[in-house]
């Protein structure tokens, strides 16, 4: 382990580690406990340090261990993504929008081309930013966070037990994140990702990822929705009640939008007051329904 940093440099001082195995990254969070921070991408991370917001004792480094790398579509249709999978990885992969088109669709969103080429999708979820895309997708999808802890077995967390608060996980010290699942789309569904920025690639003044459920008659069955930038967590919000028993191609989504925007409770910064965050969140739910809904209703047909 070698000591980085100084004066001269923005970050303070840290150790490095780079272990070659999960059991030996594990040993070592394990004795670091507070004072360790794993490092995969870096791409929330490293922005953290320079600005001396973090100040661990030691980094330690994952990007050696074998494993971590995979994405692996599951028999049910839930896609599993390993905790060194890069999000343009993740936006290439063939079967991973076959099987579930929302990956692709928040992930194109995610900063620039550059972070998506270094950051990992596994280390934005365990950043637990609420400003994520992709802590809106797991949550969106009924996912989960693969836990592992030295000397026991791994655990699977759900997102809605993941995120605690506003960067704030369940990842305890001496705890890895070693995979993320996404759950399966249902028979007959749709989704959607809309989201707002002052510049491409900027975090979100808004997001809204959506999915819609209909029947064999094309009768919407459910919608549900999930916000970026509008809660201390990602929550998913029912919006069944405004369109049920509508069929896809005359439901009135506007009133989905309305109904969406009585569930949040969005906070206000410099960038966007609480009341212009809430018309946000009707006006992407509405203009997003539509395209989920029409992805409903074509899987529906190839179904009959």
């Amino acid at each position: 382990m070698r000591r980085i940093g100084g004066a001269c440099m923005k970050p303070p001082v840290f150790g490095y580690a780079a272990p070659r195995s999960a059991e030996e990254a594990l040993a070592l969070l394990s004795e670091l406990g507070y004072d360790g921070k794993v490092l995969a991408g870096g791409q929330s991370l490293i922005p953290l340090l320079s600005m001396r917001l973090t100040a661990p004792h030691t980094l330690v480094d994952i990007n050696r261990i074998p494993g971590l790398a995979d994405i692996v579509i599951v028999e049910d249709g839930s896609v599993v993504v390993g905790a060194l999978v890069r999000h343009a990885e993740l936006l290439a992969d063939a079967p991973a929008y076959a099987a579930l088109p929302l990956l692709r669709r928040a992930t194109s969103n995610v900063a620039h081309p550059a972070i998506r080429n270094r950051g990992t999708t596994c280390g934005s979820i365990a950043h637990a930013d609420p400003s994520g895309e992709m802590t809106a997708i797991l949550a969106l999808t009924g996912g989960s966070v693969q836990i592992a802890t030295s000397g026991a077995e791994n655990r699977d967390v759900a997102a809605s037990e993941f995120f605690l608060g506003p960067l704030e996980s369940c990842l305890g010290p001496g705890e890895l994140a070693v995979s993320v699942r996404f759950g399966a789309a249902e028979p007959r569904s749709g989704s959607a990702f809309l989201e707002l920025a002052r510049r491409r690639g900027d975090y979100a003044m808004c997001g809204a990822a959506v999915m819609v459920t209909v029947d064999e008659d094309e009768t919407v069955t459910g919608v549900r929705a999930a916000y970026l930038s509008v809660g201390p967590v990602p929550a998913v919000h029912d919006l069944t009640a405004a369109v049920a028993g509508q069929h896809v191609g005359s439901a009135d989504w506007g009133a989905a939008g309305e109904l969406a925007a009585t569930l949040v409770e969005p906070d206000g910064d410099l960038h966007a007051s609480s009341d212009y965050r809430r018309r946000l969140v009707a006006v992407l739910t509405e203009r997003a329904l539509p395209q989920a809904a029409a992805e409903a209703s074509s899987r529906s047909q190839e179904a009959a």
